[in-house]
């Protein structure tokens, strides 16, 4: 009892450190324990539960030690996404502690890899979606470690974990030297692999732009309700702080206040023009002439009538009931006044994603992250902004913790990467650090540079190879500017996509089948 319960600890504080600021590197043993509890258990029901028991403690202990900095936000955001991350690591976990305990070893480890990256995959297409805990992110402070994510995005990272994990197990718990000969080749191969693409690769030579990167400051919690005037004048200021030669100037997620139509940028609460993205025009003309300022902004998109869509909510305006979608959009603006939109196209759940059955009966426990919460409108893919034929991602906060989203950008010309969010929700934790930090995988995924801006909380700049260049930091405002090289080509996981986690999902199925049909001959065979 107590040999295993120091096992479960142990696996949940080896599964931990990577999303505690620490390193990934822990991650190719963190099974090791939970598999020698499960080699412990017999295949009858009372067994059954006892190693359910052991695997839930295991998960909800990871999860609790890197998820709790959620509830700065919201008090139901960590115990919710504990729910649903547990239950989808148990269902692929106890799927392999049952074909184990009555089928091939072969079939039960197949079935556990299949069936934990099929999990992930699930929770990163599902509506309802938080990949926060895929193992693969767990590498986001060892970029050296995992360059050949250019070929297999995060789930490749999965993939090699769970491999790991599997045959240290095998060798400690045979104590054979081959099986151990095997897990040694298979750490330190992938490994070399990725230490040399990270000292050979090298920024192709197809030129560079001038990025600067403002940090306003504002606090999160009142920014929605603060005074406008002040918020606008502080993004003024630091506009004067931008180098002429800037090409492209970058303002975080919702930096400019209040809610604005699409296309004219008009401010609909009162009617009036957009002053304000006049003002920002005149600032471009006379001080940044060559630039396009790249900024988040609330707009809205009406429809005629009969033809408004399953997000859309009905407002009066001028005495007339209109239907219209707010969308966390993405504003490129340049001299000319005219304008390119990006609709946030992956949303946070229970604050921009909430079925309205449940959005009526729980928003009393979510928070406004946005200027607006339930359900808003939702972007179809990844948009690329034209500057002077240069093509730049304009991807919004919670977009960057998706590798194959992420991708929609740069199939569309991305030659470079921007990240715009709001990273003050959950106070100075792990939180907005590890969102960051993730920041440099997709990097490597794609080989994109990133500049990424935020409210507050982490801005920076990214290279391509995932290395971090000039930053600000917690509660500091300012900007900084940098040289950002250009990539065309795509890389092999760009092209497509999370293919692991959908070749996952067949494998699932077909070792469910076997399974089955495993189990059918065997009772036959005993019958007879």
């Amino acid at each position: 009892m107590i040999s295993r319960l120091i096992a479960a600890i142990l696996s949940a504080l080896l599964l931990a450190p990577a999303w505690l600021g620490l390193t990934g590197l822990t991650l190719p043993i963190a099974f090791v324990p939970l598999l020698w509890i499960s080699s412990c258990y017999g295949s009858s029901r009372r067994e059954w539960w006892g190693m359910f028991g052991w695997a839930t403690l295991t998960f909800v202990l990871w999860n609790a030690m890197t998820v709790w900095w959620i509830w700065y936000a919201t008090p139901v955001g960590p115990i919710a996404a504990t729910l649903a991350s547990t239950t989808l690591n148990l269902l692929a976990f106890m799927l392999f502690h049952s074909v184990s305990k009555h089928a091939p070893k072969a079939l039960a480890y197949t079935t556990l890899v299949a069936a934990w990256i099929a999990t992930e995959y699930w929770y990163t297409v599902g509506d309802f979606s938080w990949p926060w805990l895929i193992l693969g992110n767990g590498f986001s402070h060892d970029v050296w470690a995992v360059q050949w994510y250019e070929y297999t995005g995060v789930m490749g990272g999965s993939l090699w974990v769970l491999l790991c994990n599997i045959l240290i197990f095998e060798a400690w718990h045979s104590r054979n030297i081959r099986r151990g000969i095997a897990a040694v080749c298979m750490i330190v191969f992938p490994l070399l692999l990725s230490l040399g693409i990270f000292a050979g690769w090298k920024n192709p030579n197809e030129g560079k732009v001038r990025v600067s990167i403002l940090q306003p400051n504002v606090d999160c919690y009142s920014k929605f309700h603060d005074d406008s005037a002040r918020q606008e004048r502080n993004i003024i200021d630091l506009m004067e702080q931008v180098p002429a030669d800037a090409q492209f100037i970058l303002l975080p997620e919702t930096a400019v206040p209040d809610r604005y139509w699409e296309p004219q940028l008009s401010e609909y609460l009162s009617g009036s023009t957009g002053v304000f993205w006049r003002e920002l025009t005149d600032s471009l003309r006379a001080g940044h002439p060559e630039a396009l300022l790249v900024t988040g902004a609330n707009t809205l998109v009406g429809y005629p009538m009969g033809m408004k869509t399953e997000t859309a909510r009905a407002i009066n305006l001028k005495r007339q009931r209109i239907y219209c979608d707010i969308f966390n959009t993405a504003v490129g603006l340049d001299t000319t006044g005219i304008a390119q939109f990006h609709h946030k196209g992956r949303l946070v759940i229970g604050v921009e994603n909430t079925p309205t059955w449940v959005f009526d009966v729980l928003k009393f426990l979510v928070i406004d992250l946005g200027g607006h919460y339930g359900q808003i409108g939702k972007g179809k893919h990844g948009t690329a902004f034209e500057h002077r034929g240069v093509r730049m991602g304009p991807a919004i906060c919670y977009e960057g913790l998706y590798g194959d989203f992420f991708g929609d950008f740069v199939r569309r010309g991305a030659q470079f990467m921007t990240i715009i969010s709001n990273d003050g929700w959950w106070d100075d934790t792990p939180g907005y650090r590890h969102l960051f930090s993730i920041s440099r995988l997709r990097a490597i995924e794609h080989r994109r540079a990133i500049a990424r801006s935020a409210n507050t909380g982490m801005s920076g700049f990214i290279s391509p190879r995932g290395d971090v260049g000039d930053t600000l930091g917690w509660e500091e405002r300012g900007v900084l500017t940098a040289d950002v090289p250009l990539v065309s080509t795509p890389t092999f996981y760009t092209r497509y996509g999370d293919y692991i986690g959908r070749i996952s999902e067949y494998m699932l199925l077909l070792c469910v089948l076997y399974y089955i049909a495993y189990r059918i001959k065997k009772k036959n065979y005993l019958v007879n």
